[in-house]
């Protein structure tokens, strides 16, 4: 049986968070839209930047804790499998 992923339990949070990236990636393209001052287009794209990788890292961090650590207690390939995707 598969193993539910290591995210599973902050699902929710990850889906909160990525709703309100995606409502900043809108609220971006309507700066440029609307022709909104270059520095404060760059200073929001900067704010989604920091957003998205929040979110890669606690992905990453979940990942290693739970995908990395049960294939590492089996036997075989499966543990340097998941340490090659997560590198």
């Amino acid at each position: 049986a598969h193993a539910p992923h290591g995210y599973i339990t902050d699902k929710d949070r990850y889906l909160n968070r990525l709703k309100r990236i995606e409502g900043q990636a809108r609220g971006i393209s309507k700066m440029v839209d609307e022709e909104k001052y270059c520095i404060d287009i760059l200073t929001q794209i900067s704010a989604l930047t920091s957003a998205l990788q929040a979110v890669a890292v606690g992905l990453l961090d979940d990942h290693l804790k739970h995908c990395v650590l049960d294939a590492a207690r089996m036997e075989g390939d499966q543990a340097e499998q998941k340490i090659k995707e997560a590198s």
